[in-house]
């Protein structure tokens, strides 16, 4: 998105939470950190000047997605969010559909399992209720501190190849997976490679976010910000 921005020389700011040590480089302005809410991000929005939004958050960031749909209906600002298409399971797939990551937490086995947990690093202490699992964790970002009482941590940034994810699953003697529907195809390796080695997938639905626009790809996001001013 930035990058299209950027070649059609539009004016915009990138906004990175900074929950990342070394985010990837963008060709636009930058800004780092949280808004302070609703409020605060209308506060931001307005003293910078901002004539449209872009929601390009990840789909389970449903508190910025939120606070911006709250800040631009406050101000009366055009907003779009550029939402890449969930996961479906198709023939192979054994997935669980669970709401939550608690849910998740639940619908693992009680007896010992190997687990690849692909969920990032924000709510991984939940499954510490399941301690007698060893868990594979992949992480943007060395962790700080101890995770889980028995797990093995890979630093690593995507986009993943079925077939790197295929032989890591294998290398680990995994026995299932965790993951966020996410949607894309920068982080669909793993779900392609649990179907190919047959093992059973525990997939988060997305959360409940606001109404609005949504664009599925960069495309119709530009397109979309020619006719912002018709409400289109």
């Amino acid at each position: 998105m930035a990058r299209a921005l950027a070649e059609a020389r539009v004016e915009a700011i990138y906004s990175y939470a900074g929950r990342t040590a070394a985010p990837v480089a963008q060709p636009i302005p930058v800004r780092t950190g949280g808004f302070g809410g609703a409020e605060g991000l209308a506060r931001w929005l307005a003293a910078e000047g901002i004539t449209r939004v872009i929601d390009a958050t990840h789909p389970f960031a449903a508190g910025m997605s939120a606070n911006a749909v709250a800040a631009c209906k406050a101000l009366g600002l055009p907003l779009v969010a550029l939402e890449r298409p969930a996961w479906t399971p198709v023939p192979g797939d054994r997935w669980t559909r669970v709401p939550d990551l608690p849910a998740a937490v639940a619908a693992l086995p009680d007896r010992p399992a190997r687990v690849f947990l692909a969920i990032g690093r924000q709510h991984l202490d939940a499954f510490a209720d399941k301690p007698q699992h060893r868990y594979l964790l992949r992480l943007v970002d060395p962790p700080q501190g101890l995770l889980l009482p028995d797990a093995t941590v890979i630093v690593a940034r995507g986009p993943f190849d079925e077939a790197g994810d295929t032989a890591l699953l294998r290398e680990h003697a995994i026995t299932q997976v965790v993951a966020k529907n996410a949607g894309g195809t920068g982080a669909v390796a793993k779900v392609h490679a649990a179907r190919a080695l047959g093992l059973p997938v525990v997939m988060v639905d997305r959360p409940a976010i606001p109404p609005r626009p949504v664009a599925a790809t960069v495309q119709a996001v530009m397109d979309w910000l020619h006719h912002a001013d018709l409400g289109v």
